[in-house]
Order: C-alpha cells, then structure tokens, then sequence
C-alpha cells in the first residue's frame, strides 16, 4: 500500500511521493527557546518522530531537519525581566526542550541548525528579494511586500483583503500594514547583527526559509509543525521562499494541539503543564504513549484521567510481554508487523488503529498464555514488539529498560520492595499451610489497587484498573 498523507495546503490526504526516490528530506519548525517546554510543543516533536520512524521502516533514507529559533520578542523580553543575558536564556531553554525531547525517546534530527547562527544565509535572502521586488528596506527594518506574490495565503485559505496582521514595536515605515518583517531594526540595548541595512535581528519567518535553504536545498519533500503556525509563520516562510526562486516543500504536515478545558495550551494564558514536572510523576513511555497514539491531526484534551487510561494501557501491553518472557524467554521482534498495522501507519499515520491491531493482538497473545501455546505467545508477542518498536514505544527495548521517571520512579521502587515483603509473607503462611492468612493478605493487596499473579518464577504484582 502507498503511503497516504494529510497535505494541508491540497486539503486532501495525497498519496506521498518524494522528490528523490528512496530519499525523504522533511524540514520541521522546532523551539523558541524563550521557556521550558510543556507536553504541547513536545507532542509536534514526537509526531514527527513517528513519522520519520514509520518512512525509515518503509526503507526510505531520511534527513530530518528540526530548527531552534533562539531569537525573538518574547525571548529579549525575558532577558530584560530576569536581567541575564538573551543567549544564556535561549540555551538554558534548548537543553530543557533536548532533555524532554531524548526522555521522551525522539530520536535526535540529523540537522538542529540555529537561527543565530545563519545570518549570513538570510542577509543573501533578503537582498535577492529586494533586488526581485518582492522586498524594501525601511527605517532599518526589512519587509516583505505581500501583494508582490500572487499566491500569499493559499495555505491557510484568507483573503489578503480580509488579513489584519498588525505591526510589532519598533515595525516602522510599511508601505502596507500587512508586510510582514523579514528583518526588524535594533533598538537600544538589544542583540543585534550588522547588514546592508542596519544593525538588527531577524524577524521569526526569515529564517526557516533560509535554513531549510541551507540543509535542504531549493526543494524538499515535508514541512512540518504545529496547527497555529499555518498562519502567520508558515504562509510567510512560503512567500518568502517561493519569492526567492524555490519550489520549498511539496507536503505541509501540521499536528493539532494539546488542551486544557478547551484551549490551546500556552505559557502565556497560563494552562500549560512542563514536561519536567510531568516527568516527576509518569513514566517517560508513559507519557509518549498518552502524547504519541492519537492521531496526530486530532486534538488532545489533558486530563489525569486519560493519562491513567494510557497508563493502564500501556501496563496490559508490558503485562503480556513480561509473561511472555517467563513462559518461552526472551523474544526478539518480528521481521516485520501484521499487515494489518502496517495499512494503518500507511494511511495518513492512522496511529490509533495501528494501537488497535498492538492491542487485538495481545488479546491474542494471554489467551495463547493461558493455553500454555508456546509456540504462538512467542510470535504473538514478536509481533506486538515488532509494531511497537516502529512507535519507539517498545517496552522491552534496551532504551526504555533503564528510563526513570523522576519521583514516580523512586515511587515504583519503594513500592516493589514493600509489596515483595508482604508477598514473603504470604509465600510463608502457604509453605506453613496457613491458607486463611495467606488469602487475607492476597485480599488486602487486591483492595489496595494491585494484581497479583502466581508464576513459575514467583508471584509478580502490577496496579489494577482504578475504579
């Protein structure tokens, strides 16, 4: 089956098709590092993962650029209200998205260029866009003329004649009020970087054009990122590019976003919740699980509740496996996942039917368990390794076997010591032929939220579901 794709400037699912054969280059839009991330900016990060995963399985050879805008507004404002350098707190903040990003299991991108570091490249933009027409210079500052390209907002659909896009401080001498800047002046005090034109710094849409440039060529196969940035960031990037003489990206990805009571998440309105903190409380797979098996173009709603649901999801999964392992050994993943899983990634990266068929499957799999079908557990369970570890959401996998979880990790810890103590207990009363006390204790666990189950090697003990 052909790999289908949601292709937000077509507003269709496209069949995918890459500019080079056997080759896939994909340009996403990263961090602005002016905080630390919370599980709505992880969430693009881990979608994309999946994605660049799943064409890397299909046998396709990916190059995968993830950018870092470590200048901006909001980033300067933080500098004047914490009184420290811009720098220090852009880089403070880009070890926290990489933190978060590796807890997480993405794998690292093959390129995460700066937009700091490639002022040349958008100096070389700007003056061949000056020298076409389709930009001027103004007290300092660089704007775009928008009704210089004829296709400006076919991505998100608008009218330019229905468009307000209101100057920023310091946005002095637009022709329109709707250009947009490609380069913003310095005032005083600021960061800033000599051109043609002044000192000063880039604007935000500058720059993912010239660094996808750079790494990518003058033609690329996906851009990616989150739903709020169709417009303004992604329109602009595209006239800015085209403009310039690049055909740009032949597929617009965009992930929905993560909400709380309904809106967006966002520092600024105050609803948004830290990976850091998450991480104090969940697993990291857990939270990959929760952020990673919606469908990446649906919203999700945060809640304690589903992250519980996720839990004990991802907890039936790790119990078959971990039975598994007891009944026939350690078993690799299969060659390949059911055909079944793999039509569901193929279509549009249907990651919630792909889970259905991981789960059906594990279904399969305790049934052969308690049938005693060695046979069919091993491959049921190479399978399920096999369709999750596309995922990266394999739990027997090495990278997850030594991943802590930050106080919910201690937590596990202090808790298995104390429930083997009492299974001791209860494991002496039997061996006395105590039964009474033996099937009190096994009561008290169960009350207490926790499954126990008697094995070859010994009882082994997991959370039941919460009422």
């Amino acid at each position: 089956m052909t790999l289908r794709l949601y292709d937000t400037s077509a507003r269709q699912i496209r069949d995918f098709t890459p500019l080079v054969p056997g080759c896939v280059s994909i340009y996403l839009c990263g961090a602005t590092v002016q905080a630390a991330p919370h599980i709505g900016h992880i969430r693009s990060g881990l979608n994309f993962d999946i994605l660049r995963r799943w064409l890397t399985y299909r046998g396709y050879d990916v190059t995968f650029v993830r950018n870092v805008t470590d200048i901006d507004d909001k980033i300067i404002a933080k500098s004047a209200e914490q009184g420290r350098p811009w720098w220090a707190i852009g880089f403070e903040n880009e070890r926290a998205f990489d933190h978060a990003y590796t807890s997480l299991g993405c794998l690292p991108p093959t390129y995460e260029p700066r937009a700091t570091g490639h002022v040349p490249e958008m100096i070389a933009m700007m003056d061949a866009l000056i020298e076409r027409g389709h930009a001027y210079a103004a007290d300092g500052n660089v704007y775009f003329d928008v009704r210089s390209f004829p296709g400006y907002l076919e991505l998100s659909n608008q009218d330019l004649d229905d468009l307000r896009q209101p100057s920023g401080e310091g946005e002095t001498g637009k022709r329109d009020p709707r250009d947009f800047a490609l380069w913003k002046s310095a005032r005083p005090g600021e960061p800033a970087w000599d051109t043609p034109w002044g000192p000063g710094r880039p604007g935000w849409h500058l720059e993912c054009s010239a660094m996808a440039h750079k790494y990518l060529g003058a033609a690329f196969d996906i851009h990616g990122g989150g739903l709020d940035l169709v417009f303004p960031h992604h329109e602009n990037e595209i006239a800015q590019a085209k403009a310039y003489g690049d055909d740009f990206a032949a597929y617009w990805l965009h992930n929905a976003w993560v909400t709380m009571s309904g809106e967006k998440m966002s520092k600024s309105l105050g609803n948004s919740v830290l990976v850091s903190e998450m991480l104090n409380h969940w697993r990291p797979l857990v939270l990959r699980y929760y952020l990673g098996t919606p469908h990446y173009r649906s919203t999700i709603e945060y809640s304690e509740e589903a992250l519980t649901e996720a839990e004990h999801a991802l907890a039936r999964v790790e119990g078959f496996l971990q039975r598994a392992a007891e009944q026939v050994g350690p078993v690799a993943p299969a060659a390949e996942p059911p055909a079944e899983f793999a039509a569901a990634m193929d279509d549009d990266l249907s990651v919630p039917q792909a889970m259905a068929v991981v789960h059906t499957t594990v279904r399969q799999g305790n049934a052969a368990l308690d049938e005693g079908d060695k046979e069919s557990v091993a491959a049921l369970a190479g399978q399920v390794r096999a369709m999750l570890g596309v995922l990266g959401m394999d739990p027997m996998d090495e990278r997850w076997a030594g991943a802590t979880g930050g106080r919910a990790e201690q937590l596990h810890t202090a808790v298995d010591s104390l429930v083997h103590l009492v299974l001791d207990q209860r494991q002496a009363a039997r061996e006395r032929k105590d039964y009474g006390t033996a099937d009190a204790i096994r009561d008290r666990l169960k009350d207490a939220g926790l499954v126990i189950e008697d094995t070859p090697t010994g009882p082994r003990w997991e959370l039941g579901q919460r009422p």
